[in-house]
């Protein structure tokens, strides 16, 4: 990782701790994202976005094990789980059962939480200097097309709003979404 880089990443881990959003490249869009157990943090997204909480969220996350203190894959068949895992890391995204620790401002009107294990470079280390996952959504606000650059994100939402400095992936929709006990499509990705 090059010195500006390093200097980036340095910045949005702080700004994760004071409980600010930021943006991160993603595998398609930037993503507008922030620390899961953190209701002020979250707040703060959902206003900026204009966004419901009774939605819910996506959590994305390095690794499936920094996922676990929120979903419970106890529900879930041997087969499905390695069904699951056979897609990450990578862009599809999936609804599995939340704990019920899990607070609503993370699972909205639902009993589960979405949750994708990522393998965009940056938001993998990302996660795992921040120690768990991120809320993510897209980086646009209300009406706007997703921010697809970190210069399109600044226009958004403001020359001084934390943003990784990174390139997304190069797909071109936003993650797949499926349901974990049924293998449903929820969205085309």
């Amino acid at each position: 990782m090059n010195k500006e880089a390093e200097n980036s990443l340095a910045k949005i881990l702080e700004a994760l701790h004071q409980q600010l959003v930021i943006a991160y490249p993603t595998e398609a869009v930037f993503g507008l994202g922030c620390d899961p157990d953190s209701e002020q943090a979250v707040e703060s997204l959902l206003v900026l976005k204009k966004r419901p909480k009774d939605k819910g969220l996506i959590l994305i996350a390095d690794n499936y094990q920094q996922l676990l203190p929120y979903i419970d894959d106890s529900s879930l068949t041997h087969q499905q789980l390695e069904h699951i895992l056979s897609f990450w890391p990578g862009p599809v995204t999936w609804v599995m059962p939340a704990k019920p620790s899990t607070p609503d401002w993370l699972t909205g009107r639902f009993s589960s939480l979405a949750v994708r294990v990522t393998d965009h470079p940056l938001v993998k280390e990302l996660c795992q200097q921040f120690g768990k996952p991120l809320v993510s959504t897209s980086a646009n606000l209300n009406g706007q097309e997703p921010c697809r650059f970190a210069d399109e994100v600044r226009l958004q939402f403001g020359e001084d709003f934390p943003v990784l400095n990174g390139k997304v992936g190069g797909r071109e929709n936003p993650s797949e979404i499926r349901d974990a006990l049924t293998g449903d499509l929820i969205r085309q990705g």
